[in-house]
Parts: C-alpha cells; structure tokens; sequence
C-alpha cells in the first residue's frame, strides 16, 4: 500500500511539473512577443505593460473557487475557505513588490530591446538564480549544473559585447544602453526572487499544497500590481489609454487584445514560475526560463523579422549546450539515486517534499 501511495505522489508531482512548465513556456515566449508588439506598433507607455504582467491575477480566483468548492463537499462547513498563514502572506507581499519592480526594468528594457536581444540578456538570470539559490536555500551543485551555468552565461556575455550591431532605426544609444541595463537589472532582481520563493515555501511552517502555491500567486500578484499602479497614477497612464487605443497601428480592437493577452501570458509565467519551484526547484525554474529564451529569440527572428547575428547565434548554441549538460546531469543523478536508494529512504524523500523543512 506504502509503495502504491509512494508511486501516486511521483506521477502527481510528474504531472504538476508537466504543466506548471507547460504554462511557464507559454509565458516565456509569448510574453516578450505580445510586449514587443505593443511597442512597436505604437504603445509607448511603460507603466503600462509592467502593470499588465500581473494585472491578471483575478483570474486565479477560478481554480481556487473550484477546490474551495470541492471541499466544501466534501468537509462541509468545516471547509477553509484558504490556508495561506500570517508569514507567509508578508512574505508574497514582499516578494510581490519585488516583482512590481522587477516589471518595470522588464517592460522597460523590452521597450528599447529587440525581442532576440532582450531574451539573450535575460539568460544571465541563471547565474544570479544559481548565487542566490546557495545563499538562501543552500542549493547543491554537480559538475553538469556548474557547467550549464557558465555556458548559459557566457552566451549571455558574448551577446552584450556585440549588443549595439542591433539596434533598432531611429533609437538613440542613450536610449539602447538604457533599456539593455535595465534588462540587466531585471535578470539580476528576478534572479533573486525566485530563490526567496523556495525559501518561503521552506519556512513557511505549514502544510505545502498546490492550493497554497495558487494563493501565494495572487497575494505576489496583487502587491505588484498595485506596486505599478501608482506608478501608472504618476505617469498618468490611465487618461492615455483611449488614445493611445486609437492611435495604435494595428487598430484600436487589437490594441485591447494586446493588452489582454499581456496580462494572460504574465499569469502563465509567473504561475508556472512559483508552480515549477514548488514541484522542483528555483534553479530548474531558472534553467527552463533560460532554455526558453532562445527560442522566444527565434519566434522574434520569424516574426517580428529582427536580425539574426553571428554573436546571437553563438550565444544560441551555447543555450542550448547548457541546456543539454544540465538535463543529461540530472537524468545521470537520478539513474544513481534510484539504485542506491532502497523503498524507505525513497519514502522519506517523498513526504519531505510535501510538508515542510
């Protein structure tokens, strides 16, 4: 029976890292696709698209409602209505804020960045993920996690040094540089984030659900939001809205769409972000944004018909080494694990990562 239970909570676990990583790739790569969009064809607020990034939290009040309903079935009146304690709220309302911030150098960068470039700077996030991740939740290293690391960055780096060949007509340098250190700057904040994310689920002493993951979204969600609001209220984006609506080049319909879809892709994202450390960890969160970089890179080229360098495809090959030496080290540490380990040690390992440290 201990061994049937044992079987259930890994394919669960399996299932929930499928598609947590599922949403955090449709946000990856349509996010910088559906901002760029806004941009180019005529939006030129920047409060705006930060605010869109998680201006669509309310839309996980759904599944929430759903389980909340479904125990009230089950329990009855007894059923909580949520779970989410004292500490952990200030926790997601200070990471919340973080990401507020995090937005705006995002949107920021994305505005003067093309799509391809953007993406390849944000892959220098692993490296950050990778420092804080040691110091906040003593994350261990193999020699194929290291080596993706350096390879991830080092792509990151050989872009930076060709980065103005790019630069889109009639953008001035000061502009450019500004928006490729903001897209720095951005890395290195959310580099720090989603390590504190893990340490919150590990000192949060309380039961770790799926259900509390989906809570702490939209406490993070909701402060971020409200972070760039009254950055919106100051910058008085809300009275451009209509014309900007009527201005946009690609209709004033499709303006709302963009908008829309931002805020969607950003829930996808951040979702699948909290929802891969949750089943997994803040570095495989990291190395699955950066994997994915490349090819919201490649969608940029296709689409949006950006230039394709010599610098960003080096850049491109080195991604994807990183991501090959990674995965094979993690499918070569499993394999080990699974040898030694006899039914008693896997079971502890098991509920360990179901009830807090």
């Amino acid at each position: 029976m201990a061994e049937t239970n044992q079987n259930a909570n890994k394919k669960m676990k399996r299932a929930l890292l499928l598609l947590n990583a599922i949403f955090l790739t449709i946000g990856a790569c349509g996010g910088p696709m559906v901002m760029r969009l806004y941009f180019i064809h005529g939006g030129n607020r920047v409060w705006l698209p930060s605010w869109l990034v998680t201006g669509g939290w309310p839309i996980n009040f759904i599944p929430l409602l759903v389980t909340y309903f479904l125990r009230r079935r089950k329990e009855g009146p007894a059923a909580k209505l949520y779970f989410m304690g004292r500490p952990v709220f200030v926790a997601a309302t200070v990471i919340g804020i973080l990401t507020g911030l995090d937005n705006y150098l995002y949107a920021y960068g994305i505005a003067y960045l093309p799509v391809s470039t953007s993406s390849l700077v944000l892959a220098s996030q692993l490296a950050f993920t990778a420092v804080f991740a040691f110091l906040l939740v003593k994350q261990k290293f193999t020699p194929y996690s290291i080596n993706a690391i350096a390879l991830l960055t080092i792509g990151a780096g050989v872009l930076a040094l060709h980065s103005s060949s790019d630069r889109p007509d009639g953008e001035s340098s000061k502009e450019y540089f500004m928006g490729f250190f903001m897209t720095v700057a951005a890395a290195v904040l959310y580099g720090f984030i989603l390590p504190l994310v893990e340490m919150t689920y590990k000192k949060a002493r309380q039961a770790l659900t799926y259900t509390l993951v989906l809570e702490i979204q939209v406490v993070m969600c909701f402060f971020a939001t409200v972070f760039c609001t009254i950055g919106m209220a100051f910058n008085k984006d809300f009275k451009v809205i209509p014309r900007e609506a009527r201005e946009f080049g690609l209709g004033e319909t499709t303006y709302y769409v963009v908008l829309v879809f931002n805020g969607l892709t950003g829930q996808g994202f951040f979702l699948g972000a909290i929802g891969v450390i949750f089943t997994s960890s803040s570095l495989l969160c990291a190395i699955i944004i950066a994997v994915l970089l490349p090819m919201t890179e490649i969608l940029a080229v296709i689409f949006f018909k950006e230039k394709f360098t010599a610098e960003k495809g080096v850049s491109l090959v080195l991604s994807l080494w990183g991501f090959v030496s990674y995965f094979y080290g993690e499918l070569k540490h499993s394999k080990e694990k699974s040898e030694t380990q006899t039914p008693e040690t896997e079971m502890a390992v098991d509920i360990s990562v179901t009830t807090p440290s």
